[in-house]
């Protein structure tokens, strides 16, 4: 990766969180679900979204210098990227996550990230997820919205595994069942146990339950690092959960998974991963950055260091790939067979 040697360059990050505010404005007004009827004038964007015809024109002329929309002959239509994943109901739309979790929840945290770096962060500001989740409100917000951003990973897993003789999976810190319910459907045989919190879990059980798979999928209330995890496993599931606990707690946590496992069975974690030698990549990067503001005793994770842990925790055919380009990576090992 290049080294930044053009002032334009940095003023490009510098200013970049304007950028940022623009798509999630654009997101609470539904600019690109309007604009998947078709290219509109400003004006015409204004009367929909209910908003001054000059306000409309300075928000569309950013996000066409953002490239999100194109202008021509004075229409705007939505750039492809946009029409493919911010568009509500579109299939690949990841806008809630982006509009929810991202713009109303991590962006502010950011502020206090100075403070997390030096230790001078007032405590009360850096409330553990336990904390978070138990206000019922912050949970909803969190959880609807990160149910809609772990849909894409979950059928790119489902997609890649073979988990034709899995029977028991754990998803520890499984959120809404996002992943659990995309590899139930995949796997006709595969039951799941989600551990969360209570009112994650008040929200998960309705997504299970809209699926149909009441069955097949049910929740263990519960801190990951405090409660007891449920034994004969055939896979361990940890999606960014290794980015959201203290760092001292990564070896206790490869520990568990190996300690519940059926012999064969597979250990799972997913989250932001940058490469071992720390070079990037720089999205993983800043989002290990922010969840450092809101945990400060979180660990920056590389590639190398989590695959040595695992093979240290007794695991064997440990890897690692991309799963979302640029951003995350999932770690894969196996519990050894008796011999």
């Amino acid at each position: 990766m290049s080294l930044l040697t053009e002032a334009d360059e940095i003023s490009n990050i510098a200013f970049g969180f304007m950028g940022s505010k623009a798509l999630f404005a654009a997101l609470e007004l539904e600019v690109f679900s309007t604009l998947a009827e078709g290219a509109m004038t400003s004006d015409a964007l204004a009367e929909r979204a209910e908003i001054h015809p000059d306000r409309a024109m300075t928000l569309l002329t950013s996000l066409a210098g953002l490239g999100l929309v194109s202008v021509r002959d004075g229409r705007f239509a939505n750039s492809p990227a946009a029409e493919a994943f911010l568009v509500k109901g579109a299939k690949y739309d990841f806008s809630d996550y982006l509009r929810l979790q991202v713009g109303k929840q991590m962006y502010p945290l950011l502020d206090q990230i100075e403070g997390a770096l030096t230790g001078k962060l007032d405590e009360a500001d850096t409330k553990s997820y336990a904390q978070w989740f138990s206000d019922p409100e912050e949970a909803r917000l969190y959880s609807e919205s990160q149910h809609a951003g772990s849909l894409g990973p979950a059928r790119q897993l489902a997609r890649s595994l073979d988990l034709g003789d899995k029977r028991r999976l754990l998803d520890v810190g499984g959120g809404t069942a996002a992943f659990d319910i995309t590899l139930c459907k995949a796997n006709l045989e595969l039951q799941a146990t989600v551990l969360e919190f209570p009112n994650v879990a008040a929200l998960g059980r309705e997504y299970v339950a809209e699926a149909g798979l009441s069955e097949r999928i049910t929740y263990q209330e519960g801190n990951a690092l405090e409660a007891d995890w449920p034994g004969g496993q055939d896979i361990v599931l940890m999606s960014y959960l290794f980015s959201g606990v203290p760092g001292d707690t990564h070896d206790r946590l490869i520990a568990q998974a190996y300690d519940v496992l059926n012999p064969g069975g597979l250990i799972l974690i997913h989250d932001f991963v940058v490469e071992a030698d720390r070079s990037g990549p720089p999205l993983a990067a800043l989002w290990q950055l922010q969840h450092t503001a809101f945990t400060p005793e979180a660990r920056s994770l590389d590639a190398g260091w989590l695959t040595g842990a695992m093979e240290a925790g007794g695991f064997g055919e440990v890897g690692i790939r991309t799963m979302i380009p640029e951003m995350t990576m999932l770690a894969q090992g196996v519990k050894p067979r008796a011999s």
